[in-house]
């Protein structure tokens, strides 16, 4: 089984915790993993900058994937036994856990809106379907209530706004681990 943990960005805010998880994972607490960084300062830093240099989405898309890049070398500063992976869905070799780097999308893929009703969440379910991952956890730093499904995430801010049309295309299950409760995300309507 391979699982997909993407880690907030906001867990920056509590390093002991990112730590503890990453080396959780290192440890292979979690089974096969490829872990996608949130982009946390750096992707705020982006967006700090839109609203000066009033630069475009797409642009600010291409940088905002440039901060979850360099949110993956930290995580693999944190947690060396980390394999950094360009392309998981193309790779081979054997390793265990690995940490996603998404440079190789700023050339832009057609199934990814360029704009900022994408953020590391939705990216994380895009990889989750293109490996065919059996589940996709998002850690974060608040927990989430029981009961609700990706349009109530996404209008209650907890996740982007593209996030709901990502779950809808991945088959596995979908998690949030908050630093308290762990929640499974309701993906399928009753019979």
């Amino acid at each position: 089984m391979t699982t997909v943990i993407k880690i907030g960005g906001s867990l920056e805010a509590d390093p002991h915790r990112r730590r503890a998880l990453l080396t959780a994972i290192g440890d292979g607490a979690h089974g096969r993993c490829i872990v996608v960084p949130g982009g946390g300062a750096f992707a705020d830093a982006v967006r700090a900058a839109q609203a000066r240099e009033r630069f475009g989405d797409a642009e600010a898309h291409r940088r905002a994937l440039d901060a979850m890049s360099d949110a993956a070398g930290i995580f693999r500063g944190i947690e060396p036994r980390l394999a950094q992976s360009l392309e998981p869905w193309a790779e081979t070799a054997p390793a265990r856990i690995r940490v996603w780097n998404p440079r190789g999308l700023r050339g832009g893929q057609p199934d990814i809106p360029e704009t900022w009703d994408v953020t590391s969440d939705s990216l994380a379910l895009w990889l989750a379907t293109r490996i065919r991952a059996e589940r996709c956890v998002l850690v974060k730093s608040i927990d989430v209530p029981q009961g609700r499904d990706p349009v109530a995430l996404a209008q209650e801010g907890i996740v982007d706004g593209a996030f709901p049309g990502f779950a809808a295309k991945f088959e596995g299950a979908i998690e949030i681990w908050g630093p308290q409760c762990r929640v499974a995300v309701e993906t399928r309507t009753a019979a």
